[in-house]
């Protein structure tokens, strides 16, 4: 009786089992803040219902990047989440040493409750009691490491820094648009996130960002024509969208963030640099794999598919995107962004995080359930949690 109506043949994707799985994973992962475990739960708990009884009820607003989503339902998921969130976080408050402050548990929840209804907007079969959670827990843990008498001095260098950097970046991302290298919108999402990088890392960081960029979009014009004749070339002549932009430099930007935002400068540097190698080695082992590959195998089986398909590896492709992790992290290096032993971490958990992008896609992107855009965001994540792991290892 505890399945709903055509959850019986879904067997372990019902919600009656990632439910409380979910919240299990939250336990285990956040046993010493369980504030961030309660608030990511509340947040599934009255958000999303509240989020399903909206946008039934209501229906009023259909997101035009998703018409199966409203805003109804969005705004639910934002006010009631972040209420819920807030209160457990506030409640668990007492019993994690040290209290954190007052802020995070009263805001940081309207912060995670608004980018998890934002996520349940992205069109992908994901089930919501995965992505809902999930994104709540990364951005309540995120915001966890920001120190709050660092916030000040760092409005302060933003806005000194901020006209130039803007200025730059404008003028960047419409010469690429001119150049057809991006669509309108990737524009506006890559000069904004160029702008925060530029802020908060520097012009060293933001010569990391214009080096991956070029990379990427050099490397999608390679073999063109046979790309295009095989149907496997990227979308709209290889312009970049707005969905590649936050996907690929999206967690980058929130790394160069904590790097001002927290005490924690150094591996947020790391990630920093890592999350930016990975979605561009990433971004040129497939085009040129795609335009000069000759055989192409699926993880983890190694079964021969046809180039192009979804978590498809190949030698050349593999070799060019250790090639390019390689200079990435060079350049990161040679600008003085990172030290000289940062080297291997960079390579290793770019390496291993293209490799869990490819074992997802076979087996996640076929059905639906993630998209290439969310695969490459998970490509940066898993590879600048590896990075640090890696740095913390050798050292």
């Amino acid at each position: 009786q505890l399945y709903r109506p055509g959850e019986r043949r879904r067997g372990v994707r019902s919600g009656i089992v990632l439910y409380p799985l979910s919240v299990l994973l939250l336990v285990l992962l956040f046993p010493h803040r369980l504030d961030i475990a309660a608030a990511a739960w509340g947040i599934l708990a009255l958000g999303d219902g509240m989020a399903t009884v909206a946008g039934r009820r209501l229906g009023w607003g259909a997101v035009p990047w998703n018409r199966e989503k409203s805003f109804a339902g969005t705004g639910a998921l934002f006010l009631f989440g972040g209420m819920a969130g807030s209160m457990l976080a506030w409640w668990c408050r007492p019993n994690v040493t040290p209290a954190p402050d007052a802020w995070f548990s009263i805001a940081a929840p309207f912060v995670a409750a608004l980018v998890a209804a934002l996520v349940e907007t992205i069109p992908v079969k994901l089930d919501d009691n995965v992505s809902v959670p999930a994104s709540a827990a990364a951005v309540l843990w995120s915001l966890s490491l920001v120190g709050a008498d660092l916030v000040r001095p760092a409005l302060a260098t933003a806005a000194h820094a901020m006209p130039l950097a803007a200025a730059v970046n404008a003028v960047v991302a419409w010469l690429s648009y001119r150049a057809s290298t991006v669509t309108s919108a990737g524009a506006i999402a890559g000069a904004c996130i160029g702008t925060a990088i530029a802020v908060t890392t520097g012009w060293p960081g933001w010569m990391l960002l214009a080096a991956t960029f070029l990379a990427a979009s050099l490397s999608s014009r390679l073999g063109l024509e046979r790309k295009t004749l095989l149907g496997i070339a990227e979308e709209r002549g290889g312009r970049r969208g707005a969905g590649n932009a936050i996907a690929n430099t999206g967690l980058a930007a929130v790394a160069a963030l904590l790097s001002v935002l927290s005490y924690e400068r150094d591996p947020a540097l790391l990630a920093f640099a890592t999350a930016l190698a990975a979605g561009g080695s990433d971004t040129v082992a497939s085009e040129i794999g795609k335009a000069w590959g000759r055989r192409a195998y699926l993880v983890p089986t190694f079964r021969e598919v046809a180039p192009g398909t979804p978590g498809g590896i190949s030698l050349e492709g593999t070799v060019a995107g250790v090639a390019g992790a390689c200079l990435l992290a060079g350049v990161a290096i040679s600008i003085g962004l990172v030290p000289t032993a940062a080297l291997l971490p960079i390579v290793a958990g770019a390496t291993i995080g293209s490799f869990a992008e490819s074992l997802l896609g076979a087996s996640l992107e076929g059905p639906g359930i993630l998209n290439n855009d969310l695969l490459n965001f998970i490509n940066t994540g898993v590879a600048a949690a590896a990075a640090i792991f890696i740095a913390k290892l050798v050292a």
